[in-house]
């Protein structure tokens, strides 16, 4: 018993002296073995099941783009910049410090050399985890600090191959190329090893866009990988390549490896592949039947229903290139409401090839739903958007327009009628709303009944739609801002509630007034004689009959006809769309201001149809009719327009360098001739715009507010008419409150000199005295210009003086030297209060009372 417990002292302080033994400095075997084994199955063995734990949760998280090239490696890029000692992900962040740890405590640089073979592995584990955490200065530094201090270890290749993995995350592809290079001739390397090295030389090449040049090392990469998940996925992107080259059949060799190994590699890599064959069939030399029993093998298939939702999209496009539009859409829908459906740029095409669908079909207000529906879905920052945002905001304008050229053709079509085939009309119409009415009393929807057709006559399901209010069924406004949804509103209170007073628990008093139906709850006694929404006189009444208001629909239908003609010609580019609209415009007599600008329009959508006969009768009209017009000249000599600018945007330009010269009443009346001249066309409302600017600075703040007013709502939807908008909300109320004020003690004064608007001459020789006499006294401080006032007076004016009294001392001075004699009145005034006479044309006032 006493040997026993003396030799479990004995081996106590043995095992201790040995723990004691294990120093980081002394290079003894236990030393050695202690701090390798401890390394390798404590610290790193936990930093590499961090490692592992933190790229599976970036597999997971990361959403590929099948839609898109796919990259070699998948990780999300965050653009977010960390502050320091953060990270993006724990797991990492644990690995980088048990690598830490395993550097720290368990290195052994003894005279330069270090001893502990798992330290190399530690920096391989640093390395990586900054890497995965997106911090790659730092992970390059570990890479390299591993090729410069341990040349000789077994992880030296890999290390070389993650070091030019982070030159291409640092967007040095040129030279990490070059490194590879070297290092794969150079150097032995395990198959998985290659397969790494010859991958991250693809990705390389592809973000350098040299497609063709990453297939060779890509298809090394695929064939050496032991992993078939990246077998799967290389040979997938190899397709993609070579669908990016334009080599259909090489492409599906490439995705029927992906097919082979089945369950091998995850099956999204699979059944895209299917996809992207299918994208590539050609049916001219494949039999069409066997696409259609593929897609239909891949619905059937129970392993598939996570991908139902590529399918169904195949199966759309499937139909739409045979022209089964119909077919299409009911798979296009059925790809969207699929509950696989998590794929937010598969929904963002869905929504826009059924938006184009509908656009054609010339379903705008659809159409515009679908688009917004594809922008909510699409990235903001693709390309893709800003073109898309662009038609669904050009969309607007033909909605606007159509929406107008329909109404009014309902009701002029309807005004040809005699008045007893009017009535036909609204019998039928009437009889349908009696129908319907007892058709949901029967079926026991008796709210429904009570609510049927509340707007009452005149809406535009009626055939009449309120006249003067176009497009108002097709806008979404806030429903106090419709005039439409009160009225009927109103309506529908008096209808359930009677005329009741404004008082509290007005829902419980009496009222002899109640105009509810008068119907039992069955509807059985319901009187249709004695409620106007089932006579049909009462819509035939609201038919106009004057004249005048009949040639108005007639103008404002012309109008519109013509707003879409270049919309579609311009915006669109559908130019038989536009054609078709500018034809009937010119055969609807239209006013002469839209005549020739039709025609010339016209003669341009001929010309992108590539319709020369047509194109050249519309050239011949033009030049016979019209000989001195500028479309005229235009047409007969297309290089008169410098740059090939248009004629419109050439006019637009000149107008505006007079306005930055201060001919403001040149811009005006410029402005008036070509918004006349381009009727019509978009450039109008700029020259709209630059007219109420220079009618501002001619006449003041009033008519400057009343020149907006006019742009913003002749032309709400242009940016001209948005912009003006703006300005008398913003603009308008800042220069309101500006006022005249005591300046005494202003620090910035002006010289004013008054002269007749007529006597411009007259003001640029009194100018050129002023600049001479500056010169000649040494005042290079100052400086001079002419500004209009009004329409009959402009001004000289000094600018640079400091106070009023050295404003009135130079004035003196120039009215009494004998070598100028600028003997003109003048007015010493502050930059301030210049600027409100400018704004608000007082003047004298200024004169009188300051």
């Amino acid at each position: 018993m006493v040997l026993r417990r003396f030799l479990h002292v004995v081996f106590v302080f043995f095992l201790i002296g040995a723990i004691l033994s294990c120093s980081r400095k002394k290079d003894t075997f236990i030393s050695r073995s202690w701090h390798s084994v401890t390394a390798e199955y404590n610290t790193l063995y936990n930093g590499n099941l961090a490692l592992e734990a933190g790229r599976e949760e970036l597999n997971q998280n990361y959403k590929d783009n099948y839609w898109d090239l796919l990259p070699i490696e998948r990780m999300q890029i965050d653009e977010e910049i960390l502050l320091p000692d953060s990270v993006r992900n724990q797991n990492f962040g644990v690995a980088e410090q048990k690598a830490v740890k395993a550097i720290q405590r368990h290195s052994m640089l003894i005279d330069g050399d270090e001893e502990n073979p798992q330290i190399d592995e530690a920096y391989m584990l640093l390395g990586k985890a900054r890497y995965f955490d997106q911090r790659f200065i730092p992970a390059l530094e570990a890479f390299n600090y591993i090729l410069q201090r341990y040349p000789a270890s077994n992880s030296i290749r890999n290390a070389q191959i993650w070091r030019e993995k982070t030159n291409i995350r640092l967007e040095n592809n040129r030279i990490a190329i070059r490194n590879l290079k070297r290092i794969i001739e150079n150097a032995q390397f395990e198959d998985q090893e290659y397969a790494d090295a010859k991958a991250a030389m693809a990705q390389a090449y592809i973000n350098l866009q040299y497609p063709d040049s990453a297939l060779a090392p890509l298809t090394t990469a695929a064939n050496f990988t032991n992993k078939n998940e990246e077998k799967g996925r290389y040979f997938f992107i190899l397709g993609q390549l070579y669908n990016l080259l334009n080599q259909p059949e090489n492409a599906n060799l490439a995705f029927d490896e992906v097919i082979e190994l089945n369950r091998k590699s995850p099956r999204i890599y699979m059944i895209n592949a299917y996809i992207q064959k299918a994208r590539n069939f050609d049916p001219e030399e494949n039999n069409d039947q066997q696409l259609k029993e593929l897609l239909i093998s891949l619905e059937e298939d129970r392993e598939n229903r996570p991908f139902l939702d590529k399918i169904y999209f195949q199966f759309g496009e499937y139909y739409n290139q045979r022209d089964s539009l119909d077919t299409a859409i009911v798979f296009y829908n059925k790809s969207l409401r699929s509950r696989a459906n998590s794929d937010p740029y598969l929904r963002s095409i869905n929504y826009e090839i059924l938006a184009n669908i509908n656009f054609d079909r010339s379903n705008y207000q659809r159409a515009a739903k679908y688009f917004d529906s594809t922008l909510f879905e699409m990235n903001s920052s693709l390309r893709e958007y800003r073109t898309i945002e662009k038609k669904r905001k050009n969309l607007d304008d033909v909605i606007f327009y159509q929406s107008i050229a329909d109404k009014n053709d309902s009701i002029l079509d309807l005004t040809k009628l005699s008045r007893e085939e009017q009535i036909a009309f609204y019998t039928e119409y009437t009889n349908k709303l009696k129908e319907d009415y007892q058709n949901q009393i029967e079926e026991g929807e008796t709210e429904e009944a009570l609510a049927l057709n509340t707007a009452g006559p005149g809406v535009p399901n009626t055939g009449i739609p309120n006249i003067g209010v176009p497009g108002e069924e097709n806008t979404n406004k806030f429903y106090f801002y419709n005039d439409n949804l009160i009225s009927r509103g109103e309506r529908e209170f008096l209808r359930v509630w009677g005329n009741r007073q404004l008082a509290d628990n007005w829902r419980w008093m009496a009222t002899g007034n109640t105009t509810a139906m008068a119907t039992s709850e069955d509807g059985a006694d319901f009187d249709f004689t004695s409620d106007p929404r089932f006579n049909p006189v009462t819509y035939v009444d609201k038919l106009p009959t004057d004249n005048k208001v009949i040639d108005s629909l007639y103008k404002e239908r012309n109008y519109a006809y013509y707003q879409l003609g270049l919309i579609y010609n311009e915006k669109f580019a559908e130019y038989r769309l536009s054609a078709n609209r500018l034809e009937e415009v010119l055969a609807s007599d239209p006013e002469d201001r839209l005549v020739l600008p039709s025609k010339y329009n016209l003669y341009k959508a001929y010309g992108n149809l590539n319709m020369l006969a047509k194109q050249d009768e519309m050239k011949r009209d033009i030049i016979t009719n019209y000989p001195d017009s500028q479309y005229a000249i235009f047409i007969q000599n297309p290089q008169s327009l410098a740059n090939g600018e248009s004629l419109p945007k050439m006019s637009y330009e000149n107008t505006f360098e007079l306005f930055e010269n201060k001919e403001f009443t040149e811009v005006i009346s410029e402005s008036n001739k070509f918004i006349t001249r381009y009727s019509g066309e978009e450039i109008v409302p700029k020259f709209e715009l630059l007219k109420a600017m220079a009618i501002g600075r001619l006449k003041g703040l009033s008519e400057y507010r009343t020149a907006l007013s006019h742009v913003s709502l002749t032309y709400p939807q242009s940016p001209e008419g948005q912009k003006a908008k703006q300005m008398i909300s913003e603009s308008l109320p800042r220069l309101s409150r500006l006022q005249l004020q005591q300046d005494s003690l202003a620090k910035n004064y002006k010289l004013v000199y008054e002269f007749d608007a007529n006597k411009k001459e007259e003001a640029l020789e009194f100018q050129q005295k002023l600049d001479s006499a500056m010169v000649d006294l040494d005042y290079s401080n100052l400086s001079t210009s002419l500004d209009p006032y009004t329409i009959d007076r402009l001004f000289v004016v000094v600018h640079g003086l400091e106070d009023r009294a050295r404003a009135l001392g130079f004035g003196e001075l120039l009215r009494e030297n004998d070598d100028y004699k600028l003997e003109n009145d003048f007015i010493a005034i502050s930059t301030n209060n210049y600027r409100v006479i400018l704004l608000r044309k007082n003047l004298d006032t200024y004169k009188t009372d300051y």
